[in-house]
């Protein structure tokens, strides 16, 4: 369905950095490669509560980790950003923005089945024969990634993967991502979350 908004957003003039990046990233992953990683456990549709769509969730993970977002930034940025909604394949008129918890236990799922290393792997192969990736001339990053400290929640506990850490004079807690990225071109090749509280080195 074509809304006013999607027509006024198409006609704008100018594409921002962002809209550049992901369309570009539209095009050139393997997402059909990825899927079938993906989707061999991946909960199927059945009587309760229908899973969300697995491309979607996948599209929405490599979103979090380009950017940095902590599980509430992700669904925040879902709502204020046309390009990211566009990029996740999500139409505000039909369809159902996954919220922080359900962003939570697709990470959760990826990590547990040790498929964040298949996807990165199968990623970085793809691009790097495309020409799109070097090898060398590597630039690390670590990225804090805020989680809430509260534990009003369902279990009254913190996530027990998030740490404390200091940067500056102020206190976060969460976890960080320490990601490898390629200086020519500026794409993650690689990526190793750990507790906030391990040093970036």
């Amino acid at each position: 369905m074509t809304t006013f908004a999607s027509l006024a957003y198409d006609s704008k003039k100018k594409k921002t950095r962002r809209e550049r990046f992901l369309e570009e990233m539209d095009r050139v992953i393997p997402w059909e490669e990825l899927l079938k990683i993906v989707r061999h456990r991946y909960p199927k549709k059945g009587n309760g509560r229908q899973p969300m769509p697995v491309e979607r969730m996948l599209r929405i993970y490599f979103l979090q980790q380009w950017y940095g977002l902590s599980d509430p930034a992700m669904e925040d940025a879902l709502y204020d950003s046309e390009a990211m909604r566009r990029f996740a394949r999500i139409d505000l008129e039909a369809d159902v923005i996954p919220d922080e918890t359900t962003i939570l236990h697709f990470r959760h799922y990826l990590e547990e089945h040790h498929l964040t290393e298949k996807i990165f792997e199968k990623t970085k192969m793809y691009l790097t024969d495309k020409g799109l990736l070097l090898r060398e001339g590597t630039i690390v990053d670590a990225t804090i990634i805020n989680a809430p400290p509260s534990t009003k929640n369902e279990s009254r506990t913190r996530d027990p993967e998030m740490k404390q850490t200091k940067k500056g004079n102020q206190w976060y807690f969460g976890m960080k991502a320490h990601v490898g990225t390629d200086t020519r071109r500026g794409l993650a090749h690689s990526i190793v979350v750990t507790s906030a509280a391990v040093h970036d080195s």
